[in-house]
């Protein structure tokens, strides 16, 4: 018996040397990880932001070349594109403000010139079918995400300019609309 009790040797605790050490290391993985979670958080909203105005464009440019006058209802096509790109870019160019990036543009595709596989020039005396519409969205300026939820100051300083531009060939329709 006396043989087990000498094996069993109960050591003293060493708490009082690793004092302070759980809160050193949680902050050495704290730190980095809030870190790396900003900057997720902040790639995940431009690419959101991006997204999200070239669908809205794309689905402007499809509204656009598929519209008669019958269903523009007395607007002119600009306008409904315009608002169509609005509705579907999911507040972020509501208003007079968001409405004045979006742009709206017709081209006219003329071969006259043999050489010259075709000219793009600036539609003008309305549309026909074989245009080119070209909407887009100029101006939106995109600021980090993060920084906005603590309300700091540096956030318009940091901006980035994203653009969104989509365009397609009008389809011929008995009645098209005024531009």
């Amino acid at each position: 018996m006396e043989q087990l009790k000498n094996r069993r040797v109960i050591r003293p605790c060493r708490a009082g040397s690793r004092k302070g050490a759980e809160l050193i290391e949680f902050t050495l993985c704290f730190v980095p990880l809030t870190a790396i979670i900003f900057v997720l958080v902040s790639v995940s909203w431009g690419i959101y932001v991006k997204t999200t105005l070239s669908y809205a464009v794309h689905e402007g440019v499809r509204q656009g070349i598929t519209i008669d006058s019958t269903a523009a209802a007395g607007t002119t096509l600009t306008a409904m594109v315009q608002n169509i790109v609005q509705q579907n870019a999911m507040g972020l160019l509501a208003g007079a403000n968001g409405l004045s990036m979006i742009h709206v543009d017709y081209f006219r595709v003329s071969s006259s010139n043999s050489s010259v596989l075709a000219t793009v020039t600036q539609a003008g005396g309305g549309i026909m079918p074989g245009d080119i519409i070209q909407v887009s969205i100029q101006g939106y300026s995109l600021s980090p995400l993060t920084p906005r939820l603590y309300g700091w100051t540096w956030v318009d300083k940091a901006s980035t300019n994203i653009a969104a531009i989509a365009a397609d060939r009008i389809e011929p329709f008995p009645t098209l609309p005024s531009i």
